[in-house]
C-alpha cells in the first residue's frame, strides 16, 4: 500500500490543506483518523495534527521517501456496498468502510471489486429465508445490497447466459464462516433451480454437509466446527439448468487429528455423536461409554461443545445418511470401525523389563478383544503385528519385535489409515447417491477450502495448506488483471502494463525442481533419511539462494518462506513420517481377512476406496510394503507421497477452476473470543492481506478505479456546469467540464461508455460539489431568511407601535393609581410589620434564653466531666508510663551492669595474672592499696544516692496506690446508689400502671352509664319517629302508588333501548368477526385451489413425459393434456355416466400405460368416487332440511333483508369450509395417485410388479385408506352439521330477544293503565311458551337426524373394520395368493354393491309405475268432468250461434332465448367459441361476454330437452376447453383477462336464471320465464367458481410478469423528479457484465402499463367489483417489490429518494382517481411504502423523533423499521447519518409491538378473490350471433 500511495503522492500535495483529514498508524487500533491544524508546505518534515479525541499530535514525514499519510474518503463516501467505489483506495479507507459496515451498520457483507468479503457475526441473522432468496432471484449484482445470494445468483446467470461452468471460491481461516458461506450458496442453487425429477436431488445435495461435517469437522480453539479439510463440489445442472446432480472432492485430510488433539480442541464430531449415542439399543455391541473415557477423545480436555447435542447431532447425521442411500447395514458397519478406533486408542502397550527393544501388549486386554470383535479380525494375530514387524531382505524375511514408540506410532498409524479410508469410502458413496442419471450439460463448483494459517508450531499440514493458498492467489491475481485489461481494451483507453505481484517464485520454491517438495520426496526415499537431514538439504539448496527462504538464528530444524501474506517459520520434526504415511502391511493383511463386510470392502481394492472422486488422486493413501519378493517391484501409485498426490489433486483442482467463471468470497474473523458484532482492527487487517482483498484493492488504485457513465456524472456534476457548457451531446459536455476542473489530463481518461478516474480525484469532485452545493444553499438561506426576518419586522414593528400607544397610556395611569395605593400600603405594612417583628422578636428572645440556660448547663456538665475523665487518665498514663519506664530503665540496666561485670571480671581476670606477675614488688602494693581507697568512696557515694532515690520512689508509689483506692470507693458507692434509685423507680412505674387500670375501669363504667342512657334516650326518640314515620308513609303511599308506574315505564324504555343498542353492536361486531372468518376461509381455500392447480400442471407434465417415453411403443395415441384424471373432481359425474367418447377415453388411458393396469384399478377408483358423491348429496340432502327448518323458526321474527343477507352469508362461509375440507381430501389423493404413478414408472422394468409391496398392491392399500379419510371427512362435517345446529339456535334466540324488545317498546308507548302492562306480560309469557314447545320439538327432530347419522358412520366404520381384517387376513397369506384373495373380495364386494343398486333400482321402477297409473286415472276424471260440460249444452245452441268472420295474422316466431345444437356439433362448438377464438375482435365489436352467453343458451336448451348426458358433456367440455386455451396461452394478458370476464359472466348467468329467490329479484318477467326448468346446477357453478379463482390467480402471475421487471427502474431507480438526487460514486459491481442492455423503465411506463391493463379490462366488460379487486392486488404487487427492493438496497436509502418514492406514489393515487378506483383499497396496499418513504425524509435525531416514528410507521414492523434506518445514507455532504444511540432507542420503544419478525413482505400474497352477483339486463332472445364466429350449426329456439 506504501507504493500506491507514493504513486500518487504528487497529485495529493495541494489537497493537505487545514481542516484535511488523514489516516495515521497505530498501534491498537491500526490506523487512527487526525485532522491537520497548519496546511502542509513543501519541504515541511512534520505534520501538526488534532486527534479525534481532541488531543494535538505531530507526524513525522520520513525524509528519505518523503511520503505523507494516507487522506480519508468524505463521509458521504464511507459505509458503500463496494470498496472500489472509494475514492481513496488504500488499507485503512478499506478497513474503517468495513469497520462502519459491520459495528453500525449491522451489514456483514460487502463488495471489493469482484471479491465478496463476508464478516462472521457470530449471531443468527434473518437475512437467509425463502424470502431473501427470492427477492435476489433474477436480480443484476450490484442493484442489491451485497450478500451471498447476490454472488450465487450472478453464477447461476453466468452459467445460463454464457453456457459456461462457474466456480464459486470460498476462503478465509477457521472460524471465518466458511463452510456456513458455501452452504447457503448451495441452499440458493437448491432452492432456485430446483430439480429435474422428483427425485429430490437438491435435498441430497444438502443433506451431504451434515455428513461431511461430522466425519471432517471438529472444534480447534478458533472454531467450534472447523472444517478439517477442502472440498470441491461440483453441482450438475441440465439444459433447463435444474439440479440433476452433484459430485464432491476432497483435499488434505487431516489424519493427524484421529490420534491427537492439542488443548482445549475436539476431535472429530462423529466420534463423540457415537459416544453420545451410546444408550440406543443397537449401539449396545459396539460397548462404548463416554468420550472422557477414550484416549483418542479425550486429549484435548474439552470433549463438550456449549450448546450442542451430539445425540441430535448423531440422528441428522443418520438421516442425511438414509437420505444418501447408505442403508442401516452399512451405517452399523460404519459405526463399528468408528467404535473399533476408539477401542484401539485405548490398546494399552508395555515395554519388557529385560530388553528395551522390545514390548507386548498383556493378555486379555479388554479394548484389543473388543476392537477385533468389532472389526471381526483374529485377535492373536492383531496383538502380534501391534508389537511386531516384517523385514525382508534379498532372499529372507525377518520378524523383528518393535519398542514402545514404535509400537504406539504404529497403532497410530494404524487408526488413522483406517479412518481416512473410511472418510474416502463414505465420499465415494456420497458421490454414488449425488451422481446425475442423465447427461451433465453444465455445473457450479462451491470450492471450500482453508484459508492461510501460521501458528506458534506449523508442520506438514500447515505447508500443504499455504501452498494451495498461494496457487489459489496466483490464480485469484491473474483473473484481476485479466478482468481489469478487458475493461480498458473495451471501452479503447490507454492500457499501461500493471505492476502487481507474482508469486510465482514461491510456488517454484516449493513445486518446482529441486524444490521443498522435491528434496522432501527425495529424502523420504532414502534409507535412513530424517528430518535433520532434509533440514540441511534444504538450508545448502536455497540458503542464500533464494530471497523466500530463510533461516531461523536459534534452531536448525526450521526453516521460513515469504509468503504472499506473511513470513511462516516451519518445524521439521514429523514431515518425514507425514509425508510417507506408512502402515505396515502385515497390519492391513490381517484387517483384509475381516468377517466385517464393509471393512473388507474397505482394503480389498484400494483403487476405487482411495480414489473415490472420479480417478483423481487421493490426499492421503497408505502405503503398504508386501512381505513377498514380488513387492520389490511396487506399483508406482504406492510410491506417490502424500505432498506428490497433494500436488497432483492441487493442479487439478487449477485446471478445473481456470476452465470456469470464478467467484471469490473471502471470510473474514472479527475477533478471537467469538463475540458479536465486536471488530478487532489488527486480526481484520492480518486477514485483509492474506486473503487477497489489499491485492485487489492495490490492482485496482494502481490503474483507474473510479468509473462513471457518461450519464452518470453528468447528473452527479451537473451543478459543477454553467449553462453554456451544457450542451447536447452529453459526452462533449462531460469532457468540456473536466478539462476545466481537473488541468492534470493524466488523472483521467475517456472510454467509450464510461469516465475513468485515478485515484483521490472522485473524492476531489466530490468536495467541489459539496462546496458548490454548500455556497448555494448559504445564499439561498441568506436570501430567504433577509426576506422573511424583514417582513416579520415591520409586521413586529407596525404592531409594536399600535401595542405600545395603548400600553403606555394603561400603563400611566395603572402607575398613577399604583403610587396612591403604594403609600397606603407603605404605612399599613410599617405598623403592621411593626407589631409583628416585635412579637416575633419577642417570642424568639425568651426561647432562645430558655434554650441558653439548658444548653449552657448541660455542655457545662459534659465539660467538666470530660476534664475530670481527662485529668484522672493523665494521672493513670503518668503512673503507668513511669512504671512501664522504670521497669524498663531497670531492666536494661540491670542487662548493662551483668554486661559490665562479665567484662570486668575477663579484664579483672586477665588483671590479675599480671598483678600476680607484679605483686612481688612493694611499689605495686603501694598503687594498688591508693587505687582501691579512691574506689571505695565512690562506691559508698553511689549506695547512699540510690538507697535515697529509691525511698522516694517508694513514696510516690504509696500516694498513687492510695489515690487509686479513693477513687475506686467513690465509684462503688456512686453504683450502689444508681442501683437504689433503679429500685424505687420501679416500684414507683409499678404503682403508676396499677393506678392507671383502676382509671380504665372507671372510665369503662362511666361509659356503660351513659350507654344506657343513651339507649333509654334513643328509645323514646324511635317511638316517636316510628309514629311520625306511620303518618308520613300514610301520606306518601298514594304519592308512591303514583310514581311506581311512571318509574316502571321509563325502565322499560330504557332497557329496550339499551337491548337494541347491545343488540345492534353485538350484531356489528359478529357481522365483522364473519367477515374476517370468512376472508380467512376464502384465503385458505383459494390457497388449497392453487395448490390443486400446481399438481395438475405437474401431474399433466408427468403425463408428457410418460408419453414421450412409450411414443416408439406400438399402438400408442397421445392423449390431450388437458384431459387428466386430475379433473376427476369436476367431471366424475361425466366418468359415472356410460357415454363412448368418455370411456373411449378411459380405455385410451389404460392403453397409453399398460404397465399400469394392476397399479391403478380404475373401477375402484370410480366407485370410491361413487360412495363420495351418494355422502355428499347425502350432506346437501341434510343441508337443505336445516335450511328449510331454519326459514321457518325465523319467519316473522326479522325483517326479510337482513334474514337473507345472514343466510347467504353463513351458508356462504360454510359451503367454503365443506368445499376446502373436500379439496383437501382430494389433493391428498391426488398426491398419492401421483406418487404411485411415478413409481410404478420407475419399477416398469421390474417383473415383480404385481407381488407384495409392489406398487399395484400398494395402489389397493392406499384406496382402502382414502375410503377411510373419505369417512373421516364425513365425520367432521357431521361434527360441522351439529355445531351449526346449536349455533342456529343462539341465533334464534338472539332474533327472539331482539323482536321482543322493540314490540314492547311500541306497545309500552301506547299502554296507560297497570292492567295493560299485565295483560302484556301474560301474553309474552304465552308466547315464550309456544317458542319454546317449537324449539323443543325441532330440538327433538335435530336429535333425531343425528341419531341416523350417528348409526350411518357407525356402519361405515363397521365396513372400514371388515376392510383391515380381510387385509389383515390377506397380508398372512403367500405372495402368490395374496393379490387373488384381495382382486376376489374387490369382485364380491361390487357385485354386493350392484345387486344393492339394482333393488334400488327396481323400487325406485315400482313407485315411477305406481305414479303413472294414478296419472291415467286422474286424467281419464278430467276427460270425464269436460264430457259432461259438453253434454249440458244443447245442440241447437251449437247451431243458432252466428260465425263471425275473424281476421287470422301470422304469428311472428317468439324466440326462447335458447340455442340448439347437435350431440356430434360439441367438439366444434368447444373449439371454434373457446379454443379458437380470437377476444380483440370480440371484445371490440360484439356485445362483451357474448361466449358466455352463447354457452348458457345451449345449456338451456339441454336442460329445456332435459337431456341431462348433454348438460354434463357440454360443461365438462367447456371447463376443459378453457383450461386448455389457458394453458396454451398462459402468459397472454389479453386471453386470460377475456376468459376470466367470460367464466364470471357464465357463473352469473348460471345464478340469475337458477330459479333461486335470491338470485331472481333484479329478473324481468321474462328472465324468469328462461329460468333451468329440470336441472340443479349449484354443483356446477361451485365448480365454475373455482374455475374462475384459477384464472384470477393465472391473471395476477400474468400480471406479475409484466410489472415486475418495470417495478424496480420505474419506482426507485428512475429520477422523476429531475436534480432531486444525483447518483453517488458506485464501484465495479454495477458494471459488472450480468447487466444486460434493456431499455430503462420509468414511472410513466408503469402507469401505461396499468391504462392497458384496464382498458383490456373494461372492453372485456369485466365486472367493476372484480376490476377494484385486481387493481388492489396490481398496487400490492407494487408496493411490496418496491418496499423489498428498498429494505435490501443501501444507495436507495436517502432523503431524496424518499422524496422520490413519495412522488411515485402520488402519481399512482392520481391514477387511481382518474380511473375512479379509490373505494377498491389499492392505496391502503402501499401504505407501508408511504411510510418507509416519510421514515426517509422524517428527522432521526431526538427522542421525540423516535416517539413520532413508532407512531407514525404502524404499517411497517419493528424489522423494518430498524432496516431501513440502518441503511440511511446521506447522498450530500451536509445530511446526516442515523446514529447507533438513536436506532437503540427507536428497538427499545417498539420491543412490545407483536408484529412479524421477518424481513421482506411476500410479494407472492395474493388476497381472497370474491365474484359478488351481478346479473345482466340483456334479454337472451335478442342476442344475434355474428357469422365470423363460425357457429352456423346453432339453431335459436
Amino acid at each position: 500500500m506504501n507504493s500506491v500511495a507514493a504513486s500518487y503522492h504528487n497529485s495529493r500535495k495541494g489537497r493537505f490543506d487545514q481542516f484535511a483529514r488523514v489516516w495515521i498508524p497505530d498501534g491498537e487500533e491500526v490506523w487512527k483518523s487526525a485532522e491537520l491544524l497548519k496546511d502542509y508546505k513543501p519541504g515541511d518534515t512534520v505534520l501538526h495534527l488534532k486527534l479525534e479525541d481532541d488531543q494535538e499530535n505531530q507526524y513525522t514525514i520520513d525524509k528519505k521517501t518523503k511520503e505523507l499519510p494516507p487522506l480519508r474518503n468524505p463521509d458521504i463516501l464511507v459505509g458503500e456496498n463496494d470498496l472500489t467505489a472509494l475514492s481513496y483506495l488504500h488499507e485503512p479507507a478499506i478497513l474503517h468502510n468495513l469497520k462502519v459496515r459491520f459495528m453500525d451498520s449491522k451489514l456483514i457483507y460487502t463488495y471489493c471489486g469482484i471479491v465478496l468479503v463476508a464478516i462472521n457475526p457470530y449471531e443468527q441473522l434473518p437475512i437467509y429465508g425463502e424470502d431473501i432468496i427470492n427477492a435476489y432471484s433474477g436480480q443484476n449484482m450490484g442493484d442489491m445490497d451485497p450478500h451471498i445470494f447476490a454472488v450465487a445468483e450472478e453464477a447461476y446467470k453466468q452459467m445460463a447466459r454464457d453456457e459456461r461452468n462457474q466456480s464459486i471460491i470460498v476462503s478465509g481461516e477457521s472460524g471465518a464462516g466458511k463452510t456456513v458461506s458455501a452452504k447457503y450458496a448451495m441452499r440458493y442453487f437448491a432452492t432456485v433451480s430446483g430439480s429435474a425429477s422428483e427425485t429430490n436431488v437438491e435435498e441430497k445435495v444438502l443433506a451431504s454437509n451434515p455428513i461431511m461435517e461430522s466425519i471432517g469437522n471438529a472444534k480447534t480453539t478458533r472454531n467450534d466446527n472447523s472444517s478439517r479439510f477442502g472440498k470441491y463440489i461440483e453441482i450438475g445442472f441440465d439444459k433447463r439448468y435444474r439440479i440433476i446432480g452433484a459430485n464432491m472432492r476432497t483435499y488434505l485430510l487431516e489424519k493427524s487429528r484421529v490420534v491427537f488433539q492439542a488443548e482445549a480442541e475436539r476431535n472429530y464430531h462423529i466420534l463423540y455423536q457415537l459416544c453420545a449415542s451410546k444408550h440406543l439399543p443397537e449401539f449396545k455391541e459396539l460397548r462404548l461409554s463416554h468420550a472422557q473415557n477414550f484416549h483418542y477423545t479425550n486429549l484435548g480436555g474439552n470433549p463438550v461443545i456449549e450448546g450442542i447435542d451430539d445425540a441430535k447431532e448423531m440422528m441428522n447425521t443418520r438421516h442425511a445418511c438414509s437420505l444418501l442411500g447408505i442403508n442401516e447395514s452399512y451405517q452399523m458397519g460404519i459405526f463399528h470401525i468408528l467404535a473399533a478406533i476408539l477401542h484401539l486408542g485405548n490398546v494399552g502397550i508395555k515395554s519388557n523389563d529385560r530388553d528395551a527393544e522390545n514390548c507386548f501388549i498383556p493378555p486379555n486386554t479388554e479394548h484389543l478383544i473388543t476392537f477385533c470383535d468389532l472389526l471381526g479380525v483374529d485377535h492373536e494375530q492383531m496383538a502380534h503385528w501391534l508389537c511386531h514387524r516384517k523385514i525382508i531382505t534379498g532372499s529372507e524375511t525377518y520378524i523383528k519385535p518393535m519398542p514402545k514408540f514404535q509400537a504406539i506410532n504404529a497403532r497410530d498409524a494404524l487408526a488413522k489409515h483406517i479412518y481416512a479410508s473410511l472418510f474416502n469410502w463414505i465420499v465415494h458413496h456420497v458421490n454414488r447417491a449425488l451422481r446425475a442419471s442423465v447427461k451433465q450439460h453444465s455445473f457450479i463448483g462451491v470450492l471450500d477450502i482453508y484459508g492461510f494459517e501460521t501458528f506458534e508450531i506449523n508442520s506438514f499440514e500447515q505447508f500443504c495448506i499455504n501452498y494451495a493458498n498461494e496457487k489459489l492467489q496466483q490464480q485469484f491475481n491473474m483473473h484481476v488483471f485479466k478482468l481489469e485489461q478487458e475493461e480498458y481494451m473495451k471501452e479503447q483507453i490507454p492500457w499501461t502494463l500493471i505492476d502487481f505481484y507474482d508469486n510465482q517464485p514461491c510456488i517454484n520454491l516449493i513445486e518446482a525442481k529441486l524444490g521443498i517438495l522435491d528434496l522432501l520426496d527425495e529424502e523420504c526415499k532414502m534409507p535412513k533419511g530424517s528430518d535433520d537431514t532434509w533440514a540441511q538439504k534444504l538450508y545448502n539448496t536455497h540458503l542464500n539462494k533464494s530471497a523466500l527462504f530463510h533461516k531461523p538464528r536459534m534452531s536448525n530444524k526450521a526453516f521460513i518462506i515469504q509468503h504472499f501474506a506473511d513470513k511462516v517459520e516451519y518445524q521439521c520434526d514429523g514431515f518425514l513420517e507425514k509425508n510417507k504415511d506408512t502402515v505396515y502391511e502385515e497390519q492391513i493383511t490381517v484387517l483384509k481377512a475381516s468377517k466385517l463386510n464393509l471393512l473388507a470392502e474397505l482394503f480389498q481394492d484400494e483403487k476405487p476406496v482411495t480414489s473415490p472422486t472420479g480417478g483423481r488422486p487421493p490426499v492421503a493413501r497408505a502405503t503398504v510394503k508386501s512381505a513377498k519378493p514380488r513387492a520389490l517391484q511396487p506399483s508406482k501409485e504406492h510410491k506417490k507421497s502424500v505432498g506428490h498426490q497433494f500436488r497432483n489433486s492441487l493442479h487439478l483442482l487449477m485446471e478445473t477452476l481456470n476452465a470456469t467463471t470464478p467467484h471469490y468470497v473471502r471470510c473474514i474473523k472479527p475477533n478471537d473470543d467469538k463475540f458479536a458484532f465486536t471488530f478487532d482492527p489488527k486480526r481484520a487487517v492480518q486477514q485483509l492481506r492474506a486473503c487477497g482483498v489489499l491485492e485487489t484493492i492495490r490492482i485496482s488504485a494502481a490503474g483507474f478505479p473510479s468509473r462513471w457513465t457518461y450519464q452518470e456524472f453528468f447528473n452527479r456534476y451537473r451543478v459543477l456546469m454553467k449553462q453554456k457548457d451544457v450542451l447536447s451531446d452529453k459526452k462533449l459536455t462531460c469532457r468540456n467540464v473536466l478539462e476545466k476542473l481537473i488541468k492534470d489530463q493524466d488523472k483521467y481518461q475517456f472510454g467509450k461508455t464510461k469516465i475513468f478516474f485515478r485515484a483521490g480525484q472522485v473524492a476531489y469532485l466530490e468536495k467541489l460539489r459539496a462546496d458548490k452545493l454548500r455556497a448555494a444553499c448559504i445564499r439561498i438561506q441568506k436570501t430567504i431568511r433577509s426576506w422573511l426576518q424583514r417582513k416579520k419586522y415591520l409586521r413586529m414593528r407596525k404592531a409594536a407601535i399600535t401595542i405600545q400607544r395603548y400600553v403606555r397610556g394603561y400603563q400611566a395611569r395603572c402607575y398613577a393609581q399604583f403610587l396612591r395605593k403604594t403609600r397606603a400600603a407603605i404605612l399599613i405594612q410599617k405598623y403592621q410589620r411593626m407589631y409583628t417583628a416585635r412579637q416575633k422578636f419577642l417570642r424568639i428572645r425568651s426561647a432562645a434564653i430558655v434554650i441558653q440556660s439548658f444548653v449552657r448547663g448541660f455542655r457545662g456538665r459534659r465539660h467538666y466531666k470530660a476534664i475530670l475523665r481527662e485529668q484522672k487518665a493523665v494521672v493513670l498514663q503518668k503512673r503507668v508510663r513511669g512504671w512501664m519506664a522504670k521497669r524498663k530503665y531497670q531492666r536494661t540496666q540491670n542487662a548493662i551492669v551483668y554486661l559490665q561485670c562479665c567484662y570486668r571480671r575477663m579484664m579483672a581476670k586477665r588483671e590479675l595474672k599480671k598483678l600476680k606477675i607484679e605483686a612481688r614488688s612493694v611499689e605495686h602494693y603501694k598503687t594498688l592499696n591508693i587505687g582501691m581507697e579512691n574506689k571505695i568512696v565512690q562506691l559508698q557515694c553511689k549506695v547512699n544516692s540510690q538507697t535515697k532515690e529509691m525511698k522516694s520512689l517508694l513514696e510516690k508509689l504509696s500516694t498513687l496506690e492510695n489515690t487509686y483506692t479513693n477513687e475506686t470507693e467513690k465509684l462503688r458507692t456512686e453504683v450502689d446508689r444508681l442501683r437504689v434509685n433503679e429500685g424505687n423507680a420501679k416500684a414507683s412505674s409499678n404503682k403508676i400502671t396499677s393506678l392507671l387500670e383502676e382509671i380504665a375501669i372507671l372510665r369503662k363504667e362511666l361509659e356503660e352509664t351513659r350507654t344506657k342512657k343513651k339507649r333509654l334516650e334513643e328509645r323514646t326518640d324511635k317511638y316517636k319517629v316510628e309514629t311520625d314515620q306511620m303518618v308520613s308513609q300514610l301520606k306518601e303511599q298514594n304519592a308512591l302508588l303514583k310514581n311506581e308506574k311512571e318509574d316502571l315505564n321509563r325502565r322499560i324504555q330504557e332497557q329496550a333501548k339499551e337491548i337494541t343498542e347491545s343488540m345492534e353492536k353485538r350484531m356489528a361486531e359478529e357481522t365483522k368477526q364473519l367477515e374476517i372468518d370468512l376472508n380467512d376461509e376464502r384465503s385458505r381455500y383459494q390457497s388449497l385451489l392453487n395448490e390443486f392447480c400446481r399438481l395438475e400442471e405437474r401431474y399433466d407434465n408427468m403425463k408428457e413425459e410418460m408419453s414421450l417415453v412409450s411414443v416408439t411403443k406400438p399402438g400408442h395415441r397421445r392423449t390431450d393434456s388437458t384431459h387428466s384424471s386430475n379433473e376427476s373432481e369436476y367431471t366424475y359425474n361425466s366418468l359415472l355416466s356410460s357415454e363412448p367418447g368418455e370411456s373411449e377415453d378411459v380405455t385410451r388411458r389404460t392403453e397409453e400405460f399398460p404397465e399400469q393396469k394392476g397399479a391403478l384399478d380404475m373401477s375402484l377408483f370410480l366407485k370410491l368416487q361413487k360412495r363420495v358423491t351418494e355422502l355428499e348429496q347425502e350432506k346437501q340432502a341434510l343441508q337443505e332440511e336445516l335450511d328449510g327448518k331454519e326459514e321457518q323458526a325465523l319467519r316473522g321474527k326479522a325483517k326479510e333483508a337482513e334474514d337473507q343477507q345472514m343466510k347467504a352469508r353463513g351458508a356462504e362461509l360454510e359451503y367454503e369450509s365443506l368445499k376446502r375440507q373436500e379439496l383437501e381430501s382430494e389433493n391428498k389423493k391426488l398426491k398419492n395417485e401421483l406418487n404411485e404413478l411415478h413409481k410404478a414408472l420407475t419399477d416398469k422394468s421390474s417383473p415383480q410388479v404385481t407381488a407384495p409391496g409392489s406398487p399395484a398392491y400398494k395402489v389397493l392399500l392406499d384406496h382402502l385408506n382414502a375410503s377411510s379419510e373419505e369417512l373421516e371427512v364425513r365425520k367432521e362435517e357431521v361434527l360441522i352439521l351439529r355445531s351449526q345446529l346449536v349455533s342456529q339456535k343462539e341465533a334464534i334466540m338472539r332474533k327472539e330477544t331482539m323482536t321482543e324488545p322493540m314490540g314492547l317498546l311500541e306497545d309500552v308507548r301506547k299502554m296507560k293503565d297497570q292492567g295493560e302492562i299485565t295483560q302484556a306480560y301474560i301474553g309474552l309469557k304465552e308466547t315464550n311458551r309456544l317458542l319454546e314447545s317449537q324449539l323443543q320439538g325441532q330440538r327433538k327432530n335435530y336429535e333425531n337426524e343425528l341419531e341416523i347419522l350417528r348409526g350411518e358412520v357407525q356402519n361405515l366404520k363397521e365396513e372400514i373394520n371388515r376392510q383391515q381384517q380381510l387385509l389383515a387376513q390377506n397380508l398372512q397369506l403367500p405372495p402368490e395368493a395374496r393379490i387373488e384373495a384381495s382382486l376376489q373380495h374387490e369382485i364380491t364386494r361390487l357385485t354386493n354393491e350392484n345387486l344393492d343398486l339394482m333393488e334400488q333400482l327396481e323400487k325406485q321402477d315400482k313407485t315411477v309405475r305406481k305414479l303413472k297409473k294414478q296419472l291415467k286415472v286422474f286424467a281419464k276424471k278430467i276427460g270425464e268432468l269436460e264430457v259432461g260440460q259438453t253434454e249440458n249444452v244443447s245442440p241447437a245452441q251449437l247451431v243458432d250461434e252466428p260465425i263471425r268472420p275473424v281476421n287470422i295474422p301470422r304469428k311472428e316466431k317468439d324466440f326462447q332465448g335458447m340455442l340448439e345444437y347437435k350431440k356430434d356439433d360439441e367438439l366444434k362448438l368447444i373449439k371454434n367459441l373457446i379454443l379458437e377464438l380470437k377476444p380483440r375482435g370480440v371484445a371490440v365489436n360484439l356485445i362483451p361476454g357474448l361466449p358466455a352467453y352463447i354457452l348458457f343458451m345451449c345449456v338451456r336448451h339441454a336442460d329445456y330437452i332435459n337431456d341431462d348426458q348433454r348438460v354434463r358433456s357440454l360443461l365438462t367440455s367447456t371447463i376443459n376447453g378453457i383450461k386448455k386455451i389457458l394453458k396454451k396461452r398462459s402468459d397472454d394478458f389479453e386471453i386470460v383477462s377475456f376468459w376470466l370476464s367470460n367464466t364470471c359472466r357464465f357463473l352469473h348467468c348460471l345464478k340469475q336464471y337458477s330459479g333461486e329467490e335470491a338470485f331472481m329479484k333484479h329478473n324481468t318477467t321474462r328472465q324468469n320465464d328462461h329460468c333451468l326448468r329440470n336441472f340443479d346446477l349449484a354443483e356446477y357453478r361451485q365448480v365454475i367458481s373455482d374455475l374462475a379463482i384459477q384464472i384470477y390467480q393465472q391473471l395476477t402471475k400474468v400480471m406479475e410478469n409484466v410489472l415486475q421487471p418495470m417495478i424496480v427502474s420505474g419506482m426507485l431507480e428512475h429520477e422523476t423528479i429531475q436534480g432531486v438526487s444525483g447518483l453517488k460514486p458506485t464501484g465495479l459491481r454495477k458494471r459488472t457484465s450480468s447487466i444486460a442492455d434493456e431499455g430503462t423503465y420509468t414511472l410513466d411506463s408503469i402507469v401505461r402499463q396499468l391504462n392497458n391493463f384496464h382498458s383490456i379490462m373494461c372492453q372485456h366488460g369485466m365486472d367493476p367489483e372484480l376490476i377494484k379487486q385486481i387493481v388492489k392486488q396490481m398496487f400490492y404487487i407494487i408496493g411490496s417489490v418496491t418496499l423489498n427492493n428498498l429494505l435490501l438496497r443501501k444507495d436507495m436509502c436517502s432523503w431524496s429518494k424518499g422524496m422520490q418514492i413519495r412522488y411515485n406514489v402520488s402519481q399512482l393515487e392520481e391514477w387511481l382517481r382518474d380511473k375512479n378506483l379509490q373505494t377498491s383499497g389499492a392505496k391502503e396496499t402501499l401504505e407501508p411504502l408511504i411510510q418507509a418513504a416519510q421514515l426517509l425524509q422524517v428527522k432521526k435525531k431526538t427522542d421525540e423523533d423516535a416517539e413520532a416514528i413508532c407512531s407514525m410507521c404502524n404499517a411497517l414492523t419493528t424489522a423494518q423499521i430498524v432496516k431501513v434506518l440502518n441503511l440511511y445514507t446521506p447522498v450530500n455532504e451536509f445530511e446526516e447519518r442515523v446514529t447507533a444511540s438513536f436506532i437503540r432507542t427507536i428497538q427499545v420503544r417498539l420491543q412490545n409491538r407483536k408484529d412479524s419478525p421477518q424481513l421482506l413482505m411476500d410479494a407472492k400474497h395474493i388476497f381472497p378473490v370474491t365474484f359478488p352477483f351481478n346479473p345482466s339486463s340483456l334479454a337472451l332472445e335478442s342476442i344475434q350471433i355474428p357469422g365470423s364466429m363460425n357457429l352456423g350449426f346453432l339453431l335459436r329456439v
